[in-house]
């Protein structure tokens, strides 16, 4: 069953129920549990998003993904716990310019004891728990999460303080996965996620950021890694099974990295 396979992945022994305490605690062991990773598009696999292929990767094959894969996956999964839920169309803000392009990002709304929430785990570092469609500053812990209303079917996401995106903005219009399925199949060399490795996991409290070469808790104590075997233990560090990657997929990654490793350097301040 397509429960209990998300069950065993995410190591949840709790009752399941469409009700809000199992929402929460659902979002909450898959950022536990489920690293956010490209290591696909770096080797050039394509990117599927069929309930087929999104149940054998995040299920059999023990992996992460992308923002399409990772929430169109936790909608597979939160549907088969019980919950109404709508797939959104959403755009990631540049902080250079304010704005995104829509369709760069998908995110989920889930309607439970009578009102809606954000989950979205297709951000590296997002939120641990869903947040309210709700105007207003939303508090997990210290961090706070801020929902602004655009217009009547418009919403913005404002990010803590130090994420690593700023703000992306959502449609609550509803929207299928197989929309999206060409967008996200082949990723064009000009994008950031074919130009360098990325993997973000939430830890025992930090967040754990992978760039090329390069390892980082909370956005400091960053350290290099100087061998392939370093990087081996490093992804799985990351959640990432090897036997997945192939020792092939290891070498080719490795190689790429080094070049994103010593741009990144060139770009450091």
């Amino acid at each position: 069953m397509t429960l209990d396979a998300f069950l065993d992945r995410l190591e949840y022994s709790e009752p399941v129920r469409p009700d809000l305490a199992t929402l929460r605690n659902l979002h909450r062991a898959w950022r536990l549990r489920v690293p956010y990773e490209n290591l696909d598009v770096q080797l050039g696999r394509p990117i599927l998003l069929t309930p087929e292929a999104l149940l054998g990767k995040f299920t059999r094959r023990g992996r992460g993904g992308l923002c399409y894969e990772m929430n169109g996956a936790l909608a597979l999964l939160l549907r088969a716990a019980g919950f109404a839920v709508t797939i959104v169309e959403a755009a990631v803000l540049r902080e250079t310019r304010g704005d995104g392009q829509w369709g760069n990002h998908i995110a989920l709304l889930v309607d439970v004891e009578g009102e809606t929430w954000l989950a979205d785990t297709g951000i590296g570092d997002a939120f641990l728990e869903p947040v309210p469609l709700r105007e207003g500053t939303h508090w997990q812990g210290k961090l706070p999460y801020r929902m602004e209303r655009l217009d009547a079917g418009t919403w913005r996401m404002h990010h803590r303080p130090g994420g690593t995106v700023a703000s992306w903005d959502i449609r609550t219009a509803p929207r299928e996965i197989t929309e999206f399925a060409e967008r996200a199949r082949i990723w064009p060399s000009a994008s950031p996620y074919a130009r360098v490795l990325v993997a973000q996991h939430h830890r025992d409290g930090h967040e754990l950021a992978f760039r090329a070469r390069t390892v980082s808790r909370d956005g400091a104590g960053r350290r290099t890694l100087s061998t392939v075997d370093e990087f081996a233990d490093a992804l799985r560090e990351f959640r990432v099974p090897l036997e997945d990657i192939g020792e092939d997929g290891l070498a080719a990654l490795w190689a790429r990295t080094e070049e994103q490793h010593e741009s990144w350097l060139a770009a450091r301040p």
